[in-house]
């Protein structure tokens, strides 16, 4: 997978260690933007460090992993999506953007370009997630042409949300 991919208003690209303190600010330290993600929201740019560290390690072992959504304008860095490998051909992927840009497609251009950089990789599976009571998220991964395929339930712990597992909706893109 490119490290790099422009779309029409985006830079996907991968974190670096300057990105630290935009990304905390920005989105993951907010509490509303965090709330129906599977990780804990920051606490400070240490946490988000650690975050790049964890991004780095992937990038070693996959030669894929997070990337930042940057506004191809203003070069600010808006939020994060990109893949977890599961194996050399299944993957998931998921978005975070800063409250300010909801609303705008966002989520639905950088899920788009996630799926046009593994074009012709081995993947042939990319998996999404999204709590039940997300409505908004329902919309961006179908919009985005990921097909749902059913509940798990009791699957997903969201630590900002409850400490026990939640149920969550599966959706996923067949590759090829």
């Amino acid at each position: 997978m490119r490290e790099l991919l422009s779309t029409e208003r985006l830079v996907l690209r991968r974190p670096e260690r300057d990105d630290a303190p935009a990304m905390f600010a920005n989105y993951a330290s907010n509490p509303e933007v965090v709330r129906f993600l599977s990780w804990n929201r920051h606490q400070s740019v240490d946490d988000t460090l650690a975050f790049i560290k964890f991004s780095d390690a992937a990038w070693a072992t996959w030669q894929a992993g997070p990337l930042l959504i940057e506004e191809k304008d203003s070069g600010r860095v808006v939020g994060s999506t990109g893949v977890e490998f599961h194996t050399a051909t299944r993957v998931s992927t998921g978005y975070v953007l800063e409250l300010d840009r909801w609303g705008r497609g966002y989520a639905i251009e950088a899920l788009r370009g996630v799926l046009e950089l593994l074009e012709g990789s081995s993947v042939w599976r990319v998996e999404a997630f999204c709590h039940v009571d997300h409505p908004a998220s329902v919309k961006v991964l179908e919009k985005a042409g990921f097909e749902r395929e059913g509940t798990l339930h009791r699957h997903t712990i969201f630590p900002n949300l409850a400490p026990e597992p939640q149920d969550v909706l599966i959706f996923a893109k067949v590759m090829w």
